[in-house]
């Protein structure tokens, strides 16, 4: 754990601070770092290096950006997730999903318009 987040929620948090401010110096990324993680420099220059090892970053001259959007990224992360722990069927996913928490009325209508705008496209 990196002060009290676990790797991928850290991973993740110090990842949003780049989308959010890129193009980003790399000291200008460690003192916000800093600042609202509490990371040492090398722990943030640890991390970046993980993530442009990874592909979603890359650091040219001290500058960083990214390869992929933060859009993306989240939704390769939720592909793997359903493909990992539900044999890549989202309505399995979504059946475990509500069966402990139930939906609102407005999520339901948000549900079925993804659907309908999906069905659109075929």
């Amino acid at each position: 754990m990196l002060n009290g987040l676990k790797k991928g929620t850290a991973e993740s948090v110090f990842a949003d601070i780049i989308w959010a401010n890129e193009p980003i110096s790399s000291r200008e990324l460690s003192e916000k770092s800093e600042l609202l993680l509490g990371w040492k420099k090398t722990t943030s220059f640890t991390v970046l290096k993980r993530l442009c090892n990874k592909g979603i970053f890359q650091n040219l001259k001290g500058m960083v950006t990214s390869l992929i959007s933060r859009n993306d990224y989240y939704s390769m992360q939720s592909e793997k997730f359903v493909d990992e722990n539900f044999n890549g069927s989202l309505p399995a996913f979504l059946a475990a999903f509500t069966s402990r928490k139930k939906l609102t009325t407005q999520e339901v209508a948000e549900l079925r318009r993804l659907v309908d705008e999906f069905q659109e496209e075929l």
